[in-house]
């Protein structure tokens, strides 16, 4: 069953049930109120009778032995001098008595009706009745006749009506799931980046939305996927091929191999073992499960060895180091391994699109985020280089991601450098963001948790 026609039954249900509760409810106050008005100016006199009926009764050893010869014709008179007349029931209904005018069945139709009690038994019925007791209860049957048959036709023409106005809102209020089903399937078959249309601003509204997101998200990681696959391939046929090549030329010059003819091929297998163990690490950090060593670590010490590390390649391409360290006694619970990685691929990088004579600038600070109850180290590396293009940095931390497609390797690497850097990061509870301009450089910014205080 489908939602449109639950919701359908369940609000025809309650309409139903209610417009029922209604008129029950209704008819039941309605009779009540008129039989009280229509005995009520007899109680007294009714009252009276009861009592007599009871005596007699309780004097014939609880028995209605005898009751015909009460003489009730005395108590029969009202106050306008009309004759009343009664009935007297047992309680297997019996008529056991019968007096006035009026006939019995005529009585026991429009007469007011009255328990007979002896300590607290019901012991019979009296009916009592007068012209205007049979005037009252001719006009309360009528009323109440009257009355059943409006509230049944009212009750039918309200829950016909409100089972239109149900019928229409569980259209109306599923309309939106109905229009993003067709999307579901499609999205189901393959077509990835189905987008569902969003025509409101409630739930329904932002489960289209949450559906527009989720398949975008699978598209790009789909387009992700093709492209590792592309890539990885090729990153591993180009090392291959050397190999392949060297390998072949060596087998078919029939000559010994001198020892120097193997280095170009140790070179391409160091490489692709290389490419193989960034692979690995980055998939380990992307699944959260990167084994982590922490230990106290002063950063500022580790980005100095950091930099005497490449102190030669700087040199020789004529490029001033410099570090500012406005952290104090920055010392934080991280992977030294892990996060040496991280800086030294932001440097190697730095000096590698840094021309002769410029310089790669590290500052180290410290942030306070007294709003979300906890500070940050944060560490940025800056380069006077030829900059990134803006199209370029929403994808700069992609695997296998190039600014210049046509970049050699020699100069370009294998384009996970930044991508396992990102993901080292955020293994701590990081951050890496890039902001750059052509031809004015660029800076790198990476933010870890810091627990200390000033």
């Amino acid at each position: 069953m489908s939602v449109s026609r639950k919701l359908f039954v369940a609000m025809a249900a309650f309409i139903v049930g209610m417009g029922l509760v209604f008129a029950f409810v209704t008819q039941i106050v309605l009779r009540d109120a008129l039989e009280v008005m229509v005995a009520a100016p007899r109680k007294e006199k009714i009252d009276e009778l009861s009592r007599l009926f009871a005596e007699h009764y309780e004097k014939n050893g609880n028995s209605w032995k005898h009751v015909h010869t009460l003489d009730v014709e005395n108590k029969l008179r009202t106050e306008t001098g009309q004759r009343a007349s009664i009935v007297l029931q047992a309680r297997n209904r019996q008529i056991l008595l019968s007096a006035g005018e009026a006939e019995p069945s005529t009585v026991l139709r429009f007469g007011v009706r009255s328990l007979v009690r002896l300590k607290g038994d019901t012991i019979g019925f009296l009916h009592y009745h007068d012209p205007a007791v049979d005037f009252m209860s001719r006009l309360r049957i009528g009323i109440l006749d009257s009355t059943t048959f409006l509230l049944i036709l009212g009750t039918l023409f309200l829950v016909a009506l409100s089972l239109l106005v149900a019928y229409g809102l569980a259209k109306w209020l599923t309309a939106p799931l109905r229009r993003l089903i067709p999307a579901i399937d499609r999205l189901g078959k393959g077509e990835l980046g189905i987008q569902a249309p969003v025509t409101t601003g409630d739930e329904y509204g932002k489960v289209a939305k949450a559906f527009n997101e989720m398949s975008n998200q699978l598209k790009k990681a789909e387009e992700i996927r093709k492209h590792l696959v592309a890539d990885v391939a090729h990153e591993l046929r180009t090392p291959l091929t050397i190999i392949r090549g060297r390998l072949d030329f060596l087998q078919q010059s029939g000559r010994p191999i001198p020892p120097e003819n193997l280095l170009p091929l140790q070179d391409e297998l160091i490489r692709l073992t290389r490419l193989v163990e960034d692979l690995h690490q980055l998939t380990l950090a992307e699944a959260k499960q990167l084994p982590l060593e922490r230990k106290p670590t002063h950063i500022p010490s580790l980005l100095r060895r950091i930099l005497e590390r490449v102190g030669p390649e700087a040199a020789k391409k004529g490029i001033h180091l410099s570090l500012d360290d406005f952290s104090g006694e920055a010392t934080l619970s991280v992977d030294p391994n892990r996060i040496t990685q991280v800086f030294l691929n932001l440097l190697v990088n730095a000096l590698r699109y840094t021309p002769e004579g410029g310089s790669v600038h590290i500052r180290i600070d410290r942030e306070e985020r007294p709003e979300e109850k906890q500070n940050m180290l944060r560490v940025s590396v800056s380069d006077t280089g030829i900059g990134i293009e803006p199209e370029h940095l929403p994808h700069l931390f992609d695997r296998f991601y190039r600014t210049d497609p046509a970049r050699t390797r020699s100069r370009g690497g294998s384009g996970l450098g930044l991508a396992i850097a990102k993901e080292f990061v955020a293994a701590h509870g990081g951050t890496i963001e890039v902001e750059s301009k052509p031809c004015r450089g660029t800076t790198f910014i990476v933010r870890l948790p810091y627990p200390g205080k000033r």
